[in-house]
């Protein structure tokens, strides 16, 4: 048996499994790869341009920002910085322990939760404090703020959720925010171009939150690895300093300048995936299949009895969802990216065809 890093490639087929931009980038982020030439590729990137041209974007001070080598590296990163056996300065200083009592950190998710999260924590020696989602998978507030314990280290807040796609309530995040002031609460708002609405603007008012971007969905940047995390100097000083001086390569950095001066791509993705999901939607009531509305990219879609088989067949026919049916905490579902409404329409059409065959 050997392990090979990365993910099974499916082979050539329509890719509606890893939340993917189905429409590609922008066509001015692939003019500033061609521009690259022999020089420019064996120098080391520069990041001032990039960040502070991001912090415009965002609306914020460039010392509240890193950049990272896609969200997930800002995961392993926080996970570095702030699950050690010593309690990172910016927590003590929020009222946290030097050490946790119990000698373990702690990081409190809510299920069905993102896979890096737990997998870092375990990576540190962490342990994963878990609390079951609510009916339709809402957030379960109450039974996450019963969770935070003096161990608790890291908060993560997934709005909305992968891969249930529902939203948190901002005044969840809030609370949260309050109850676990000793923590670092972790916004993951990579999903928050689909939902309409985001906890950036307030999230300066607690010193304890970070949040999470990434520039692989609306923008299509998946393949370039790059993401943004958001906060004050004091909560980024242990992230800094477990990060690589030059994590992200010299064309990410341009591919990132380029796609953020345009925005109108990223309008007309966010409007395809809107007409995409009502697209879902209406072929999985027309099939009788279980769904949840989602604010994000993707649908998450209950196949009963028959979810084997509609995956398996699925995939079979060149349109590939993403497996959801051994994780306990959505069993029997699989998940469906909402990108380009072409493509979209041929998806749907191919569950529909495989649903009435049974």
């Amino acid at each position: 048996m050997t392990t090979i890093q990365g993910v099974p490639d499916l082979g050539p087929g329509l890719r509606l499994h890893l939340n993917e931009n189905t429409g590609g980038c922008s066509p001015k982020v692939v003019e500033a790869v061609r521009a690259f030439d022999a020089q420019r590729l064996a120098l080391y990137p520069d990041f001032r341009d990039a960040i502070v041209e991001t912090a415009a974007y965002l609306g914020v001070d460039p010392d509240r920002i890193v950049l990272t080598n896609g969200l997930d590296e800002g995961i392993l990163l926080a996970s570095i910085g702030y699950l050690g056996n010593r309690t990172p300065e910016a927590l003590v200083e929020l009222g946290a322990p030097l050490t946790a009592p119990s000698g373990t950190p702690e990081i409190l998710v809510a299920q069905p939760a993102f896979e890096p999260y737990l997998s870092t924590a375990h990576a540190m020696g962490a342990r994963v404090v878990s609390v079951p989602a609510g009916p339709d998978y809402a957030y379960p507030l109450e039974g996450v703020i019963k969770a935070i314990t003096p161990n608790t280290r890291i908060v993560y807040v997934n709005n909305p959720n992968n891969p249930s796609g529902q939203p948190i309530p901002q005044a969840s995040i809030r609370r949260i925010a309050r109850e676990a002031g000793h923590a670092l609460v972790f916004v993951d708002e990579a999903y928050h171009d689909f939902l309409g609405e985001n906890f950036l603007a307030e999230a300066a008012e607690y010193p304890n939150v970070i949040v999470g971007r990434t520039f692989s969905k609306a923008f299509g940047l998946a393949g370039m690895r790059v993401g943004v995390m958001i906060a004050s100097p004091a909560v980024l000083a242990p992230i800094r300093r477990a990060m690589p001086l030059f994590n992200l390569n010299v064309v990410a950095v341009a591919a990132l300048r380029a796609a953020i001066a345009d925005t109108g791509f990223r309008s007309w993705y966010v409007a395809q995936a809107k007409e995409s999901k009502e697209l879902v939607y209406a072929a999985c009531d027309r099939a009788g299949l279980r769904y949840w509305k989602s604010g994000a990219n993707f649908v998450l879609i209950d196949g009963g009895e028959r979810a084997r088989a509609l995956v398996d067949g699925m995939i079979a026919k060149g349109v590939f969802v993403r497996d959801r049916t051994k994780d306990p905490s959505c069993p029997n579902c699989f998940r469906l990216t909402a990108g380009v409404a072409e493509h979209t329409r041929h998806a749907v059409a191919t569950l529909e065809a495989l649903c009435a065959e049974r």
